[in-house]
């Protein structure tokens, strides 16, 4: 009973630290200028991207379709991956839950007696926390994309599923290096860029094993994509021994012959670009006749709660998401409180979607209260995932498990009741209105917003 109770505070305590965290961000006018001049950019870029389609419409039809067909045929396509991938040298491991993939990385390593490593941006790394399990295991790992680069740095997680520094300015980052680094007070964004290529060259060269991630796993060759606009993952993989992938097993797509549709409809809503600079496919270690490319190659094939949110009735659809970030940018919520208020791996309204099934429900169902439901994320989701609607079922499902206080479900009921019965509403004179139910509101109203004052004369009797 202890326990339980414990647990529920616990939950109680995430729910709350999300609304104290919301309110206090939500009013950093420097923050909040920073994310709307940052997300600006990328919104007027993936506009003048979309004019590469004729039919943008028809493109996310045929990406969508692609995707749910992959999900409705999962097994027989990683098994297929898993045979072509091995055929060419390669190895493959399926790991259950984060445990295991990270007791895998780690035993990779020590046997290779590996002590540094590079690795390029991967949220799927970042939620099986590897660069702390490394720490632990005294091996060093460095992120070798930018942003990804000044987060570590800093001492944070990715703030983005695609800009992991938005919330930081370029005087933020000069200030940073500076004070890490000692590099000059006020480096330009450009003058920085320098410094951390030859830093990262260094650690490329020295690197015995190398981690990246999966943009897409290819079933009928056996391949692994990556697609990126640094160049950094390109050398993660080239330069050291070992490459070690790490991959959710729903970045599946059946065919080489699918990505003349799918990577620009991912560029496009990722980054606005009609494709991004660097695109790789890596079908397994070097062969004896080649001389680029790692001796040893892993391939961690991630569930981690993924079959749970496939046995739901309706957010299975989720999976078919590609990472491209459209949807936070489009969200008013997450443009307001920040990817850090969110305290997941994926935030705005995808993470509000994922989080809950494969991250613990208790622990993050409040996710799905924190949007407007004004379908923006939808509008611009590149495979059609019907986000508002899967909000709306979470939160049925976070009723139906009873999530919420007892002073929520009075509330609830007594404004239910009121709302069926207007004529409760002109019972009492507004003089009392506008001294109790200020105070009823208050913590729901905030303290940031005055709240409004009730007419002297109820409607109904003006109406009459």
């Amino acid at each position: 009973m202890l326990i339980s109770l414990q647990q529920k505070n616990y939950h109680l305590n995430n729910k709350k630290k999300f609304i104290l965290d919301s309110d206090k961000i939500s009013f950093d006018l420097k923050h909040r200028n920073t994310i709307k001049f940052n997300i600006s950019k990328y919104n007027n870029a993936v506009e003048k991207g979309n004019t590469q389609y004729l039919n943008i419409a028809k493109a996310k039809d045929r990406v969508s379709f692609l995707k749910r067909e992959v999900l409705l045929n999962l097994d027989k396509y990683l098994l297929q991956f898993e045979q072509k991938f091995t055929s060419n040298g390669g190895k493959v491991f399926w790991a259950s839950d984060a445990k295991e993939a990270t007791d895998y990385i780690v035993d990779i390593l020590e046997k290779n007696e590996v002590k540094l490593i590079v690795k390029s941006k991967s949220m799927v790394t970042e939620e099986i926390e590897i660069n702390h399990v490394l720490q632990k295991h005294n091996i060093e790992s460095v992120e070798t994309d930018l942003g990804e680069f000044i987060v570590q740095v800093a001492g944070e997680k990715p703030y983005h599923i695609v800009t992991p520094c938005m919330h930081k300015s370029k005087e933020d980052v000069a200030e940073l290096f500076h004070e890490k680094f000692k590099t000059p007070e006020h480096s330009s964004p450009e003058e920085l860029t320098a410094w951390v290529r030859d830093y990262l060259r260094e650690k490329f060269v020295s690197a015995q094993a190398g981690i990246t991630g999966a943009n897409f796993i290819v079933s009928d060759i056996g391949g692994i994509a990556l697609t990126e606009n640094e160049g950094n993952a390109f050398l993660t993989f080239s330069f050291p021994k070992i490459h070690i992938v790490v991959v959710g097993i729903e970045k599946v797509i059946p065919s080489i012959n699918d990505f003349d549709i799918v990577w620009p409809l991912l560029s496009t809503h990722g980054t606005g670009q009609k494709v991004t600079a660097y695109n790789s496919i890596i079908t397994g270690p070097r062969k004896s006749d080649e001389i680029d490319g790692p001796e040893e190659m892993h391939v961690i094939l991630l569930d981690n709660g993924r079959t749970n949110l496939f046995k739901q009735k309706d957010h299975w659809e989720a999976l078919s998401c590609i990472r491209c970030g459209a949807c936070l940018n489009g969200c008013p919520v997450y443009r307001t409180v920040g990817g850090y208020t969110y305290n997941t791996v994926y935030q705005g309204p995808i993470g509000s979607v994922i989080s809950p099934y494969i991250a613990g429900f208790d622990e993050n169902y409040h996710l799905a209260f924190a949007s407007t439901l004004c379908r923006k994320c939808s509008e611009v989701c590149p495979v059609q995932i019907d986000l508002p609607d899967l909000l709306l079922k979470t939160r049925k499902i976070s009723i139906e498990r009873k999530k919420y206080t007892s002073m929520e479900k009075v509330s609830i009921s007594s404004w239910k009741n009121v709302m069926l019965n207007p004529r409760l509403l002109s019972l009492s004179p507004s003089s009392l209105k506008n001294i109790f139910v200020p105070i009823m509101m208050k913590k729901l109203w905030g303290s940031k917003r005055k709240f409004p004052r009730f007419a002297k004369e109820a409607f109904r009797r003006s109406f009459k």
